[in-house]
């Protein structure tokens, strides 16, 4: 019996060490850098991923049968990819009034020549976000985003989420 009782004392000690030592973690060792080697938010920030798509649909220009896909990760953080650049997808962050924390999006086209690609994203606030860019033969790239959405994204008012 008398072994049975160092036993459980050694795994009480043992199991209180080490909870003792996950709660003294500093608190900068649960914000230091994700796989990507970016900063992880302060804020935790959390969603589910999240994926929505929209084809342009017409033969008069080079956009025929370009999809253009928005995507989140499990940060919040929220992507662009163009079919006709295929592989690369541009961080959304890049542009003004973006949500720091997106749970959701999505995005539709017009169908005319110079068109608009609408892309809206869900902030985990509820507040819907909009960016309205101007569609042209030039894939999008992070380096001509921001000049096609030049407004960013605002703000939807009496958003009901």
């Amino acid at each position: 019996m008398r072994k049975f009782a160092w036993a459980a004392r050694g795994v009480a000690a043992v199991s209180g060490a080490v909870l003792l030592g996950a709660l003294a973690v500093p608190a900068a060792a649960a914000d230091g850098p994700d796989a990507a080697g970016t900063q992880a938010r302060p804020n935790k920030c959390s969603s589910e991923r999240e994926v929505s798509s929209t084809v342009v649909d017409y033969s008069s220009s080079n956009l025929f049968e370009t999809v253009f896909r928005a995507a989140t990760d499990r940060q919040g953080h929220a992507f662009l990819n163009d079919s006709r650049n295929p592989g690369v997808w541009i961080n959304l962050a890049l542009l003004a009034g973006a949500p720091t924390c997106t749970q959701g999006t999505a995005v539709s086209v017009t169908e005319e020549d110079a068109g608009h690609l609408f892309i809206t994203l869900l902030g985990s606030d509820g507040v819907l976000h909009q960016a309205i860019c101007n569609t042209s033969s030039v894939a999008f790239t992070s380096a001509n985003l921001a000049a096609a959405c030049s407004a960013g994204f605002t703000p939807l008012p009496g958003t009901p989420v």
